[in-house]
């Protein structure tokens, strides 16, 4: 019984918590965020492209919207918690719609052709990349 109430107490503590947190901001596709706007080396490297089957979608219509809020705006569409979203503003986002075969790719005035190519294969694959 001792034991059950040192786990659960160590559950409840501020580290695990931050922790947990910590591990979940990598999870979440949050894509592209500000860290002075400089692109992850792994966003140059080729990939092998889905299948057409395996794609949410091969056929959409996309709309880029270029917002000065962003970042609220891609938090607020991915439901990402106040704390997420301080610690790691998302720089662009894709919002997509299957049934409508719509998909809306949002960015800032300044953005760079990687991003919104990141942003543009979540129109044609979801998310690719958990």
């Amino acid at each position: 019984m001792r034991k059950a109430v040192l786990v659960s107490s160590f559950f409840r503590s501020a580290f695990f918590r931050f922790a947990f947190l910590t591990i979940l901001l990598f999870a979440v596709s949050g894509c592209q965020t500000v860290a002075s706007h400089k692109v992850a080396a792994h966003e140059f490297i080729p990939f092998n492209v889905m299948p057409a089957q395996h794609r949410i979608m091969n056929q959409v219509r996309i709309n880029w919207e270029v917002r000065d809020d962003v970042a609220h705006v891609c938090a607020h569409a991915y439901s990402m918690g106040r704390q997420q979203a301080y610690l790691t503003p998302p720089v662009a986002c894709a919002i997509w719609d299957i049934l409508k075969a719509e998909c809306t790719v949002v960015t800032g005035p300044l953005t760079s052709h990687v991003a919104l190519g990141h942003e543009l294969r979540h129109c044609f694959e979801g998310h690719y990349h958990r």
